[in-house]
């Protein structure tokens, strides 16, 4: 492909050999901090409200700024990094997330820490989309499958594990604290980024016309209808997890009664289950059809959604509703990973801007859920339940009624 053509982009040319270890520790950093900012910091929510004398709506709106700068710098950063290359965008993303996460740790009222989150937000957004970039550009097939798997795997589960470490850190200092260490990962990141990761994206491969050619790439992109259908399978997917991330505190120790000690115990148990199952689609890339995990895990999810639902309006009885908390956030350990590299695939050398659509909306969407489950207040599970299940159904229709049945990522897997 030439540097000024738009059409569909071709088949890239098989890796030599897979990434080194040095480059996916990198990947696996840059991946992982922008989802861990997002709600480290939760535990001290109320400490905050006093310690900046605001309210917990005003602490609220720090989170809802974050993810909307995160949501927003994918979709800058992606097509940018189509045209310019990725190591670029990549340093000066992760600078700025360095210097507001400085800023975060020493805001003295609540003004200057929203605008604080919103440009860590906005710098953080480099890692998280140039990382699945930088995999499309250097890996295609079983070796693209498997590395995208476990940095998705990292993506979703470090929001989860975010407040656990957040609740230690508080245990030893201040909401503070909490961010001075993420400064730290960040400060990580972008070391990493300067010392290990080369120019992957060639001169030729890239895209020319300014502004004009990257809304023209995002089009084409969009208009893919399977990477389309990839896409909303995927955020559609991460909206039901979030569903139950955002409500989960609640039914388990409102309606359950259960403490604080044993939310936060059942909360890793299930970090724990999509771990593992993460894993295991990981290891199977390659030996099982991409869209077969795909169906397995969307299948199971809405089995344990429709349960689930059935549960929190027929009293919410304890054993069956853990049981199937675990059930569902494991079998999203069968989607995540492989409906990532099957979209990134279906994009090709506009890897960026493929990149950038599948974080930018999954974290907007996330935005979205939290309200949503809560409003019909904190003594009841069914909003949780009627979004689990929703937005399943809605990923489920988007992989059966928008995908092909066969793919240029399964064609170059071995058969087993």
């Amino acid at each position: 492909m030439t540097s000024t053509s738009l059409s569909a982009p071709p088949a890239k040319p098989p890796v030599k050999r897979p990434a080194g270890a040095m480059l996916t520790g990198i990947l696996a950093l840059l991946t992982a901090v922008a989802p861990l900012s997002i709600d480290m910091y939760l535990p001290a929510f109320p400490h905050m409200a006093e310690d900046l004398d605001t309210t917990a709506t005003g602490i609220q709106l720090t989170m809802t700024a974050f993810l909307v700068g995160l949501a927003l710098g994918q979709l800058l950063i992606g097509p940018l990094s189509d045209g310019v290359g990725r190591r670029r965008p990549l340093l000066i993303g992760s600078f700025v997330a360095l210097v507001a996460t400085v800023i975060c740790a020493v805001a003295p009222n609540v003004e200057i820490l929203t605008a604080a989150r919103f440009l860590q937000g906005l710098g953080g957004a480099a890692g998280i989309v140039l990382a699945r970039a930088i995999v499309s550009d250097t890996s295609r097939g079983p070796a693209a499958a498997k590395l995208l798997g476990v940095l998705t795997m990292i993506s979703v589960i470090a929001p989860v594990i975010g407040p656990l470490a957040g609740g230690a850190i508080l245990s030893a200092g201040s909401w503070r604290t909490v961010f001075w260490v993420l400064a730290i990962l960040v400060l990580l990141m972008f070391l990493g980024a300067l010392f290990g990761v080369r120019e992957t994206l060639q001169d030729e491969d890239r895209n020319r016309g300014g502004l004009k050619t990257t809304f023209q790439v995002a089009g084409i992109v969009l208009r893919n209808r399977n990477y389309t259908g990839y896409l909303l399978t995927f955020c559609f997917a991460f909206a039901g997890l979030f569903a139950y991330i955002a409500a989960s505190p609640f039914v388990v120790q409102n309606i359950l009664g259960l403490s604080e000690t044993r939310f936060s115990l059942i909360f890793a148990m299930n970090a724990v289950a999509i771990t593992l199952v993460s894993a295991v689609a990981a290891a199977l890339a390659g030996k099982a059809p991409y869209r077969t995990m795909i169906s397995i895990g969307l299948a199971a999810g809405l089995l344990a959604a429709a349960g689930m639902l059935i549960s929190v309006t027929n009293g919410t009885p304890m054993v069956p509703t853990l049981v199937l908390f675990a059930v569902f956030q494991g079998s999203m350990g069968m989607v995540f990973g492989n409906a990532t590299v099957l979209a990134l695939e279906e994009a090709g050398h506009h890897a960026g801007t493929g990149s950038a659509f599948l974080g930018s909306l999954q974290f907007l969407l996330a935005a979205l859920v939290s309200p949503l489950v809560g409003l019909w207040g904190e003594e009841t599970g069914v909003p949780m339940g009627v979004a689990m299940i929703g937005f399943l159904v809605l990923a489920a229709a988007s992989y059966l009624l928008l995908t092909r049945r066969t793919t240029s990522a399964e064609a170059q897997a071995p058969s087993v």
